[in-house]
């Protein structure tokens, strides 16, 4: 075979490989890469193609003890500071704040004109103290301090979405400390309800039941004096249910003097997750992520702060 030949049997071997190889979706990349790779000049750089890389689904933290306490410790906060300051006039030392706790907005000592309704102030404002006391010193070291709290606006807010009006000061007399005392306490029951499945330690869980089951005395026994008041009280209660309801998933009784107890058709106290309490405490009843607003104006504080969902 002559020169000439041989470079010519070369030049359509070469050919019918190129196109062989193009006809493929692998030979396609390659043939991609050589033109790109191709220069002015002629030279040719040949560049492996890289294989895409599938996206990962991030992993939802596992929560802690501890991270579930100090939830709670929030709330216990927001409940001990109503009270204190409805029953005393001021809330919590700095000793059971904790060093660089936020700061509380309104509260004043309300004016009880019923013994007994004072009486079970009182014991309530005693009872959520000593609920805070008692997770600081469980959690030691680890207890998040008091986060800034608002006792003023949230309630205009909270006053204004459930319908009631413009403003509502529950500090105002002792009939407004019964619809404000209601706004917490039965978010506090279906909050510890829900926790309870994410403790793991025995002991933890024992002290959450324990609580959750004060809470529900509380519950019961606001709930009750609300029906001993007149309709513009128990109606104010009802729209403020309603509206924990379409922020929290529900789980509302309507309040009547004939229906008191707050339980599903067993006769077992509703339950709320994290996400469901944030949005209610947040006064937010929107979809999605909230972080903060409400009765807390900075967010909790701690590793349970935002809703998911």
């Amino acid at each position: 075979m002559s020169k000439l030949e041989e470079i010519l049997e070369k030049r359509r071997v070469s050919r019918r490989r190129f196109l062989n190889v193009a006809g493929t979706s692998a030979g396609a990349v390659a043939v991609m890469t050589l033109v790109e790779g191709c220069s002015d000049s002629g030279s040719t750089t040949t560049t492996t193609p890289t294989t895409p890389t599938t996206p990962t689904t991030p992993t939802t933290p596992t929560l802690t003890d501890a991270d579930v306490l100090n939830f709670a410790l929030n709330l216990e906060y927001l409940e001990a500071e109503f009270y204190l300051r409805a029953v005393t006039g001021s809330g919590l030392s700095s000793t059971d704040a904790g060093s660089g706790a936020g700061a509380v907005t309104g509260g004043t000592q309300v004016g009880f004109k019923t013994p007994a309704i004072q009486q079970y102030a009182q014991e309530i404002a005693n009872d959520e103290l000593a609920h805070v006391r008692f997770l600081r010193k469980a959690l030691g070291s680890a207890a998040v301090n008091r986060p800034s709290i608002d006792l003023t606006n949230s309630f205009n807010a909270a006053a204004m979405a459930a319908g009631i009006g413009a403003t509502f000061n529950p500090f105002a007399d002792e009939n407004s400390f019964i619809v404000g005392a209601f706004v917490f306490e039965d978010v506090g029951v279906t909050a510890y309800h829900g926790a309870a499945g994410l403790l793991t330690d025995k002991k933890n869980l024992a002290a959450a039941a324990g609580i959750l089951a004060t809470e529900a005395y509380h519950a019961g026994e606001i709930r009750t004096l609300l029906t001993q008041l007149d309709v513009p009280h128990i109606t104010y209660a009802n729209q403020i249910s309603a509206l924990r309801g379409k922020a929290g998933g529900g789980a509302e009784t309507t309040l009547s003097a004939s229906s008191i107890v707050a339980a599903d058709t067993s006769s077992i106290s509703y339950s709320r997750t994290t996400d469901q309490v944030l949005h209610i405490v947040y006064l937010n009843p929107t979809a999605g992520v909230v972080k903060s607003g409400g009765f807390f104006p900075n967010g909790l504080n701690g590793t349970i702060t935002a809703s998911a969902s």
